[in-house]
């Protein structure tokens, strides 16, 4: 239980950023690590639903990771 509490402490303790932001710094910076990956999908989460321009935008980063122009860090 105290995992649990630690896990969605760190989640929910950081700033709120829009999924384009971090979308965006992602694709700029051409990598995505493991607390990438945890940042977008809490932050998709959080609204307990996904619209259409967010799906567009998380399908950019896998099409990126497909073409080989994003590389996953710390996997």
């Amino acid at each position: 239980m105290t995992y649990q509490t630690l896990m969605y402490k760190t989640v929910t303790s950081q700033p709120e950023k829009g999924v384009q932001q971090i979308v965006d710094r992602i694709i700029s910076s051409g990598r995505m690590s493991r607390q990438d990956h945890n940042l977008l999908t809490s932050t998709v989460l959080a609204n307990g639903n996904i619209n259409d321009g967010d799906r567009r935008l998380i399908n950019r980063v896998f099409d990126h990771v497909q073409t080989g122009q994003l590389k996953l860090m710390d996997w």
